[in-house]
């Protein structure tokens, strides 16, 4: 399937409230699948750093090949459920997150 024929998905960003982006729709639901497969559903959660070597060993490599953008993706499927109040961010610093449902 040609890039452009591929789906895509709506997301928001918890920075830019109203401000909807539109992203390759197996890429996000991949990164989205990894990201709460570690994230911990109570505090204290786990930092940017913790995340994002997490999500490394849950993603497929046909699609993040040895982590291959995974980072802008870890980053877009954060903001996102940030907006859409799935993730929380703690008060903390580093900075963590943790699951709310």
């Amino acid at each position: 399937m040609a890039l452009s024929e591929r789906q895509r998905v709506e997301v928001d960003n918890v920075n830019h409230p109203g401000r909807v982006r539109t992203v390759d729709a197996e890429m996000y639901k991949a990164m989205k699948l990894a990201f709460l497969k570690i994230l911990p559903r109570t505090s204290p959660g786990l930092t940017a750093t913790e995340i994002r070597e997490g999500v490394i060993a849950h993603l497929p490599e046909r699609l993040f090949s040895k982590g291959a953008k995974a980072g802008w993706w870890l980053k877009t499927v954060q903001l996102d459920l940030e907006a859409k109040g799935v993730v929380a961010r703690e008060k903390t610093r580093p900075l963590r997150w943790h699951r709310q449902r």
